[in-house]
């Protein structure tokens, strides 16, 4: 059956595609919920031939349809960059992951792997994890809102109403002696106590959980307060939005970063809601229209 001509179904197949595991789940059209049950993650080993990582990644999906007994013929896919989103070309390469695909469209081993004639899109993960956060809380009526994630690396990404959300790539944007990511990531919080204290801990869960009471802490956390809200002003003023939703790991500890929250009065801040997630919503609703 062309694609053209399927009819269209109320559930996607939305998956969300990392380094080392793929997690794939059912999505609700009309709510933008997942379908709780669906949820199924596997390891994935980036650095196998192309032939193995495709047989992993249809497997996965293939185990999550198994758990659902409606129609689906539309499916979402959250992928890490480089990547050609408009083609479903991989263009990963040196990154220790993916390089068997480098310069191959995905998309004909999917549905072969798949058995089945489906509508694949695709999208940045960073930019899935916003898009997601967006439709799920149901904050698609602004006119734009800025994605942070924040964890091992620094995510950033853009949504404006009416248009897919995209990677606003901001990690490497100058910012002191470096770039901004090595200041708002979980490695610096484990560099930064070590030149405080001369005590190594993990990151910053440990350094909350065995020191919360220190001076050393306190200044940790001011610290990272003021490099956090130096990215926030950037970023604004760069697309000229005050509206954000933040996630990753760190955001945990939210409260204890920003005990004073009048540096964030300019900006009106969402702690995501769905964060790990998130990601499997935004694919989805590239099929919002």
């Amino acid at each position: 059956m062309p694609i053209n001509k399927m009819p269209k179904s109320d559930y996607i197949l939305s998956c969300d595609i990392g380094g080392t595991h793929i997690t794939s789940a059912v999505v609700e059209k009309s709510t933008w919920t997942i379908v709780e049950e669906t949820i199924t993650r596997s390891s994935v080993n980036s650095l196998e031939n192309a032939k193995t990582i495709f047989s992993s990644w249809t497997n996965n999906m293939k185990a999550c349809l198994d758990k659902f007994n409606h129609s689906i013929n539309q499916v979402g896919i959250a992928a890490p960059g480089p990547f050609d989103y408009d083609h479903g070309i991989a263009l990963m390469k040196g990154q220790s992951k993916y390089d068997s695909l480098y310069n191959i469209c995905v998309t004909e081993p999917i549905l072969e792997g798949l058995g089945q004639e489906l509508s694949i899109r695709y999208i940045n993960d960073a930019a899935a994890f916003l898009q997601g956060e967006v439709f799920g809380c149901g904050l698609d009526h602004h006119e734009c809102i800025l994605g942070v994630t924040l964890g091992t690396g620094l995510g950033s990404a853009v949504w404006r109403n009416g248009e897919k959300a995209f990677d606003a790539n901001l990690w490497d944007t100058p910012y002191q002696d470096s770039i901004f990511e090595e200041y708002l990531v979980t490695r610096w919080f484990v560099r930064r106590f070590k030149e405080l204290t001369g005590i190594e801990e993990k990151g910053l869960k440990e350094i909350l959980a065995d020191y919360p009471d220190k001076d050393e802490t306190k200044q940790l956390l001011q610290e990272y307060s003021e490099n956090l809200a130096n990215f926030l002003k950037f970023f604004s003023e760069k697309y000229q939005c005050k509206y954000f939703v933040i996630g990753g790991n760190i955001v945990n500890a939210w409260d204890k970063i920003f005990t004073d929250k009048s540096i964030l009065a300019d900006y009106q801040i969402e702690i995501g809601k769905y964060q790990e997630h998130a990601a499997i919503i935004g694919a989805a609703a590239l099929f919002s229209e």
